[in-house]
């Protein structure tokens, strides 16, 4: 399946189900459901907004979801790249959240895109810059601190 990110086609790299065998997350805290593009700076994960997703509320997908949501595409991203690369898989904690900015609240049914770009990584710490949109619209986006456990 080819898809369109920013005026390229992208081929799907892992989807549905699949997605979990490169979190630590399981069924019902998944927050990523699509991986699209993963390079060492940089990854393009999508998450299809269910109602039933515990982070929804009065059919919006609410702040904490999309915080999540960034935080597993982190996740997917490191996890996809350790078992490409035949390395232990790692797990990774939420250090910190700089200037979150909310552009609006999406709707159970929207499809999310969120860009994952790498800035720094100091030591066992991960600084990332995640952006997620929807339809080509930005909703969400931060500055992430990602602290890997070795």
């Amino acid at each position: 399946m080819l898809i369109k990110i920013k005026n390229q086609k992208s081929k799907i790299l892992v989807e549905g189900e699949d997605v979990i065998t490169f979190i630590p997350q399981k069924p019902p805290i998944v927050m990523v459901d699509t991986l699209y593009e993963c390079e060492p700076a940089k990854a393009v994960t999508g998450l299809t907004i269910r109602n039933e997703n515990m982070f929804c509320e009065d059919g919006l997908f609410r702040e904490t979801g999309i915080i999540e949501h960034i935080a597993q595409s982190a996740a997917l991203k490191a996890g996809y790249e350790q078992h490409t690369n035949n390395t232990q898989p790692s797990i990774g904690y939420i250090g910190s959240v700089k200037n979150f900015t909310l552009h609006y609240l999406p709707s159970a049914g929207d499809h999310l895109v969120t860009t994952i770009t790498v800035m720094h990584v100091v030591g066992n710490v991960v600084v990332l810059h995640g952006k997620v949109e929807c339809g080509g619209k930005a909703v969400a986006e931060c500055e992430m601190k990602v602290v890997e456990q070795n």
